[in-house]
């Protein structure tokens, strides 16, 4: 094909994570009727699936300080959703690690209106990762897993994860490039990588990216370019830090007719502009900085919620000198 890009690869499915993704940056207090309005932005665009929050232990995160999406319990899920009734999948994620207590707090399938548990874990966490995507693919769910943080992660031990995934009943695993600090070179490597380990099994090769470089969109495409099918993004690229691939660049780019944009862009107009005043997310210079370091973006969280959060050259001196 000397022109891929003027067609469409019906294999690709898409996900919208703005919700959970986006939660990080506003504790999971988004309203009821913004989650619907994501949600229903997602049926009228086509969108595959819909991420609408984290399966978190209220142990471990007090609902006090979090929002009903940071644990997703079944009647906050009806009662914005109702029965869904639609092609859309609802999926949330569960964090290993002991942030979740997802033997009892992810339901049998018959019982709940997710369709999909995305379980997310760090190298160290692969063993209860594989018991997490067990359980729930046991409870009749589709189950993905994220291999968190990976541009951290040495190239064996990212090889002996996904040989422990490829026998796992997992359908897809994702390339995430949690601190937005890959190019495109490295996703090229790292989506061969993945299709190579999981060559046989049916499994799908999925990709999270993050904006702290401006390349969340560019690196979105160049995993799909080298054969991921399975591609996150939120609207306005809303997500913690430096935010996520732009939902509205990724439709424009698959040409996928299935896909429609306007209900993306009336999403936009009628909610994000206020939200975007109220909720800080983006590639501003801290987040560009972890970025360009390798380093996780708690920091420069930490420092655009201080008094000297314009103080770059400052956040600068102090990431290279803990390095």
């Amino acid at each position: 094909m000397t022109a891929p890009w003027v067609t469409y690869r019906p294999e690709i499915k898409v996900l919208d994570a703005t919700i959970r993704d986006g939660g990080l940056c506003n504790d999971h207090k988004f309203s009821d009727e913004l989650v619907r309005a994501v949600y229903d932005a997602c049926v009228h665009a086509g969108i595959d699936y819909m991420e609408i929050g984290y399966k978190g232990s209220k142990k471990v995160f007090s609902p006090d300080q979090f929002g009903p999406w940071k644990f997703c319990d079944e009647e906050d899920l009806r009662r914005v959703v109702g029965d869904n009734d639609t092609p859309l999948k609802l999926a949330v994620m569960a964090d290993a690690g002991g942030k979740s207590d997802w033997r009892t707090q992810i339901l049998p399938k018959q019982d709940s209106v997710l369709d999909t548990i995305r379980v997310a874990c760090y190298i160290h966490q692969i063993p209860e990762a594989v018991d997490m995507i067990q359980d729930a693919h046991e409870k009749g769910y589709e189950v993905t897993c994220n291999l968190m943080a990976v541009s951290t992660v040495h190239e064996a031990e990212v090889d002996q994860a996904l040989e422990v995934l490829a026998k796992s009943p997992c359908s897809t695993v994702v390339v995430v490039d949690s601190f937005g600090s890959l190019y495109g070179e490295q996703i090229q490597r790292l989506v061969k990588q993945y299709q190579k380990a999981l060559e046989g099994t049916g499994k799908e090769v999925g990709i999270h990216a993050h904006n702290n470089q401006q390349l969340a969109f560019a690196n979105t495409i160049e995993a799909i370019i080298h054969g991921a099918n399975r591609i996150d993004a939120t609207m306005a690229g809303m997500g913690r830090g430096a935010g996520n691939c732009s939902m509205e660049l990724l439709l424009g780019f698959l040409r996928n007719p299935n896909y429609r944009l306007r209900p993306v862009w009336q999403l936009l107009q009628k909610y994000f502009v206020d939200l975007r005043n109220q909720t800080e997310w983006g590639p501003l210079p801290p987040y560009i900085i972890t970025g360009q370091l390798n380093q996780h973006p708690r920091a420069a969280i930490q420092w655009r919620a201080g008094e000297q959060r314009e103080r770059c050259a400052d956040f600068y001196d102090k990431c290279v000198a803990d390095v």
